[in-house]
């Protein structure tokens, strides 16, 4: 993804913060959830559909 457009600041998660939405090529995403992570990292089959992960861990929806 290119340059990216962020919302408010909403938390925080491993020091890093939790935006609202992230706008990434010409689409909205919308913070969802926390992934669940392991040793590996964070498996991405915990992804739904219309879903990214962005570091560190944090699971956005595509806005509607």
């Amino acid at each position: 993804m290119k340059r990216k457009i962020y919302g408010p600041v909403i938390g925080s998660h491993l020091g890093r913060e939790i935006f609202e939405t992230v706008e990434a090529d010409s689409h909205k995403y919308v913070f969802d959830r926390i992934a669940d992570g392991d040793d590996d990292g964070y498996p991405l089959n915990q992804l739904k559909k219309d879903e990214v992960l962005f570091e560190p861990g944090l699971i956005y929806r595509q806005a509607s």
